[in-house]
């Protein structure tokens, strides 16, 4: 009678949530490497869902649409990275925080994406966004409000107000600033993986003191 029990009524609901996840997951992976294979703009919702053998209307039950297909993973990276800044330690300095999270954040980034999809596939996602204007657009967008949302962690850690305080605000647009430019670079280049643009994150990070302080004359 228990294992009737396990293996009925009981279990379908689990079995069924196991099924749409792996529905998704199809329609994400599927949707990415179409993608980057022949180009968004020339992908459709229909190729999409007749790859993975389902009706368009069941893509909408999963996704809104391309878009939301397209940068699916990079919320999964900035909620990573958030997460990030909210628990580094109280006495470390805001643009410390920021960097050391960063760099963390790549460090650690593979584990949260391969739950989804390779790492590989989110890393050539990335350089589509960088290289697809209408993507871009939607994904500066976006970065502008995660921004203001580090903004406020910051404030809140140093016992600030954002809207009283400007400090707070500058120190991430700066920062967020630095993370477009190694992205657009990186995007550029011939080597797509973590550690090219944790090296490159790194590499400007680590030039922005000198950069706001310092005079860049030699003579």
């Amino acid at each position: 009678m228990d294992t009737a029990d396990r293996t009925g009524p009981a279990a379908r609901p689990g079995l069924r949530e196991l099924k749409k996840q792996r529905t998704q997951d199809a329609l994400l992976r599927t949707a990415l490497e179409l993608f980057i294979t022949q180009g968004y703009e020339r992908t459709t919702v229909d190729e999409i869902a007749d790859a993975v053998d389902v009706s368009q209307r069941t893509f909408f039950r999963y996704f809104a649409g391309k878009e939301d297909v397209a940068l699916f993973t990079q919320r999964v990276a900035e909620s990573h990275y958030l997460a990030a800044v909210r628990q580094r330690p109280p006495h470390e300095a805001p643009l410390e925080v920021l960097r050391r999270s960063v760099l963390e954040s790549w460090d650690t980034i593979g584990e949260a994406i391969e739950a989804v999809i390779p790492i590989e596939l989110h890393m050539r996602t990335f350089q589509l966004i960088e290289s697809t204007p209408s993507l871009l657009a939607v994904h500066l967008r976006r970065s502008a409000e995660l921004e203001e949302e580090i903004a406020r962690v910051i404030a809140e850690r140093e016992g600030l107000d954002v809207d009283a305080d400007p400090r707070p605000r500058v120190a991430v647009a700066v920062f967020g600033g630095v993370m477009r430019v190694t992205g657009r670079l990186w995007g550029r280049g011939e080597d797509v993986s973590v550690e090219a643009i944790r090296e490159l994150t790194a590499l400007y990070l680590g030039h922005v003191g000198p950069a706001l302080a310092e005079t860049w004359r030699t003579e």
